[in-house]
């Protein structure tokens, strides 16, 4: 399994109250799966998403990475996972406003460490099939939200991470952009063979996973197969 959590709990600290975001998440995801993530504002999704990313630890329980436990792992240990392993897709785009096109998406390599190497077809490589080649020289400002959202998954991606995480993608975006955006994740996952998960609490969303998994106060409450991705199997 490339994603698993075993009897997952994250608890927060609000003042004198416990709050309990995750109650024993058992979860696993194999390599190539296509796996969407729905439920109410409140319900955990989020918090999962962040452990799974190792961006937090649990409180109790496992939260394993190709098979490695986040939890034994110190800053420096989970730093290195997420530059290595795992690309991040957020809601908004945040890319840098004086930077162009190709910029931002080469300040992720940089930061990767793999500026000058063998892959520097990547970059043109990724913004062909997101369909943004043309818009290399082109600052933020100069591109729709939906050519925004697309840069951010080409930086998210240039590094070929084993796993991509989206968190709402498109909740920024009108419908047709939305409905590209998730093309192109789904090319994502066929050509390069991504484990890819996305957070949405937006049922129109969901006919694009091949997996749907629904969240409920912290809890995962059912998990079913929608259609065929990918997998190592």
């Amino acid at each position: 399994m490339i994603l698993e959590t075993i009897d997952l709990r994250k608890t927060y600290k609000l003042g004198k109250v416990d709050v309990e975001a995750l109650r024993g998440v058992n979860l696993r995801i194999r390599e190539g799966e296509l796996v969407a993530i729905k439920g109410p504002s409140g319900c955990g999704k989020s918090t999962l998403m962040h452990i799974l990313g190792a961006m937090a630890r649990p409180t109790y329980g496992k939260a394993l990475i190709s098979g490695q436990s986040i939890g034994d792992m110190n800053d420096r240990q989970l730093t290195q996972v997420r530059r290595r392993n795992i690309g991040f897709v957020f809601q908004k785009s945040n890319l840098l406003p004086t930077l162009t096109v190709r910029d931002n998406i080469e300040i992720a390599r940089h930061i990767h460490g793999a500026a000058g190497d063998s892959k520097d077809q990547d970059s043109s490589g990724i913004a062909q099939l997101l369909m943004i080649q043309d818009k290399m020289g082109h600052k933020p400002s100069e591109l729709s939200g939906g050519e925004q959202q697309r840069v951010a998954i080409a930086r998210a991606v240039v590094n070929r991470p084993s796993i991509l995480l989206a968190d709402e993608p498109t909740g920024n975006l009108d419908s047709r952009n939305s409905e590209i955006v998730l093309d192109m994740f789904r090319e994502l996952n066929r050509k390069l063979r991504q484990t890819i998960v996305l957070v949405t609490h937006n049922p129109d969303l969901i006919a694009y996973a091949g997996r749907l998994i629904e969240m409920r106060d912290g809890m995962i409450v059912a998990d079913s197969v929608c259609r065929q991705t990918f997998t190592d199997e």
